[in-house]
């Protein structure tokens, strides 16, 4: 089992904490907290061990789980990795580029492993589709929540799209030509609503929705693509999926068939992938553990998350 340590204990840390706890493939060593009240109370009413300094942590473990608020990630990114562990770092990777890319480099200088916590990816209903999804080239998003002050010191493409932006860049195989995009600041000092249209070089467009002013929470996207509409209800775990294909001769009496101008018919069915059950959350955990002992690539690279952050940025850029 690897020893593992948390850095943070709020809302998504003390999640962390549960789950890898639970773990087979980790053992939880303890965790970091900067607000030592804060940390005591964790460690009181959950009986984890509270480490009230980072080296004495860092020094216990061979993976180091950063869940700290996203201007704290390369410092911490940067100390774990200088003392040769292995980084799981929760999305957005960095606050900036160059610190991503400086990551990047330094955790592939000393061989280690690192991933980010891009965990739509793990989304039982896109892990049952993902492979359905090929060459889309129309694509809409909507990622919608009711307020929480919790994540609004960064804008909502940092805190929200993002999600959206990794599981786009992830099917379309194709560099991004242009980006046009506007936000709007209704509650917080950062925009908190935003929308994105994305224009790759295939020729896929991206239509990208984000709000953290709702009345009510929606995270679905469509894929459009040649003779098949698939659609991820990310918030309620469901897909689904209409595609075409050439009708046959003899329709049979329940067969749905359409005729387009040429004359060409093509008969719509549908189909509904089996959706296993999963926590997102400890299946990103426990797949980075098997990257870590197969020395394999992890399933979001710091690369993903880097690329993730630039298409972010250049969202951010538009407003």
């Amino acid at each position: 089992m690897l020893k593992v340590g948390v850095l943070g204990a709020g809302h998504l840390g003390r999640i962390h904490l549960k789950l890898l706890q639970q773990s087979e493939k980790y053992e939880l060593v303890g965790f970091y907290d900067p607000d030592i009240a804060n940390g005591q109370r964790v460690a009181e009413e959950f009986k984890y061990r509270y480490f009230d300094q980072l080296d004495a942590l860092m020094d216990a473990v061979d993976v180091v789980d950063i869940v700290t608020p996203t201007l704290s990630h390369y410092n911490c990114a940067i100390k774990a990795i200088t003392k040769g562990k292995h980084i799981f770092i929760e999305k957005p990777i960095t606050n900036t580029i160059e610190e991503a890319e400086h990551i990047r480099l330094l955790v592939s200088e000393n061989n280690l492993r690192g991933q980010v916590g891009h965990v739509e990816r793990f989304n039982p209903a896109f892990k049952a589709i993902k492979s359905e999804i090929k060459n889309p080239m129309f694509i809409e998003t909507h990622r919608l929540a009711e307020f929480n002050p919790r994540g609004t010191d960064v804008p909502v493409v940092l805190d929200l799209m993002i999600h959206d932006i990794d599981i786009i860049l992830s099917v379309v195989k194709s560099p991004v030509l242009s980006v046009h995009a506007s936000g709007v600041s209704v509650i917080s000092e950062t925009p908190d609503i935003a929308n994105a249209r994305i224009e790759f070089e295939n020729g896929c467009v991206a239509n990208l929705t984000a709000s953290r002013i709702s009345l009510k929470n929606m995270r679905k996207s469509r894929f459009f693509q040649k003779d098949a509409y698939i659609s991820v209800d990310f918030l309620d775990k469901k897909v689904e999926v209409v595609k075409m294909k050439d009708a046959p001769e003899h329709p049979g009496d329940f067969d749905m068939v359409l005729q387009n101008a040429e004359g060409k018919s093509k008969q719509i069915y549908f189909k509904n992938p089996e959706i296993t059950p999963n926590n997102a959350i400890l299946d990103e955990l426990e797949t980075f553990a098997d990257a870590i002992e197969g020395n394999t690539k992890p399933i979001v690279t710091l690369r993903d998350g880097t690329d993730a952050l630039k298409l972010a940025h250049r969202i951010i850029d538009c407003f």
